[in-house]
């Protein structure tokens, strides 16, 4: 059945430009700054997130940007000129400033277009978690949802969509403030990996820790087997910052608890990687809460 309107999100969704090409996904361009170059956004340059993982282990510091108003508005507008609605899937505000510009151009521009509508959702996902957020309501709106459907089914989802993570390196959430120089510090000393998950508000927080990264890998399953409400056509999906042996060790985990399911793997993109840094591994699956 056709959509009866226009999908929004952007890239803090970790998602392959194929995934939204295929189903007809407008995708804005969060980006980044590294030695005084832009990358993303609209107009910025473009770098194979190899080599940005490259630069990252090799020292280099980036700084993220987030969907500006204006860039926001660039977007909405040509599908309301052209007669459709607009439904706005938005990383976790929680995390950036990008929901809010949105926002602001939503409102500004159903000013100017009052017979049409434009609805932003909160995703309070991040990465795959907010790609996995956009798989399930894309679903819904295939199935021929209206935009108030969708946007409530939206809703009610966003908070049952768990993310847990585990990084290799504590530098990069040291630098954005997500652990104290300390923690660093004695966990490096210790080889001790912290696990981590997106609250209810969107934001990173820290919920244990494991000696080792094998160990750290399984305490994501662990949380997997306590919370989920996977059904047999539910996906689980993983994200990485270029690590592809430890996701397959966490996919034999996963396939050992849960036998053979539909798992999607994809890289952490430049924008979020910036903020968890090379070696992370990210599990996301539907649960009876976060």
């Amino acid at each position: 059945m056709a959509r009866k309107f226009v999908l929004m999100t952007d890239t803090g969704s970790d998602l392959p430009d194929e995934y939204y090409a295929k189903h007809e996904i407008d995708c804005v361009q969060l980006g980044f700054t590294l030695d005084g170059v832009a990358y993303g956004g609209d107009d910025g340059a473009a770098m194979d997130v190899k080599k940005f993982y490259e630069l990252l282990r090799g020292g280099a510091l980036p700084k993220t940007f987030q969907v500006t108003p204006a860039q926001a508005m660039n977007h909405i507008q040509p599908h309301l000129e052209a007669g459709k609605d607009v439904l706005i899937l938005a990383f976790s505000s929680g995390l950036s400033g990008t929901c809010e510009s949105y926002r602001i151009a939503a409102k500004e521009l159903s000013e100017s277009f009052p017979e049409r509508k434009v609805y932003v959702v909160d995703s309070l996902c991040a990465s795959l978690g907010q790609g996995l957020f956009v798989d399930y309501v894309v679903k819904k709106a295939d199935a021929g949802a209206t935009i108030e459907e969708t946007r409530d089914y939206a809703e009610d989802l966003k908070l049952h969509i768990c993310h847990f993570f585990t990084v290799d390196d504590l530098f990069h959430l040291k630098r954005g403030g997500r652990v104290s120089g300390a923690t660093a510090a004695i966990g490096s000393l210790l080889k001790i990996k912290p696990v981590l998950h997106v609250d209810d508000a969107g934001h990173l927080i820290a919920i244990g820790k494991a000696m080792g990264r094998k160990k750290s890998i399984s305490a994501l399953v662990d949380k997997m087997v306590e919370l989920n409400t996977l059904g047999a056509d539910d996906p689980i999906f993983i994200s990485h910052g270029d690590c592809i042996e430890d996701v397959n060790y966490l996919v034999s985990l996963i396939r050992e608890r849960f036998g053979a399911r539909e798992i999607f793997i994809n890289e952490i993109g430049s924008v979020i990687g910036t903020h968890s840094g090379a070696g992370t591994v990210a599990l996301f699956f539907v649960g009876e809460h976060r």
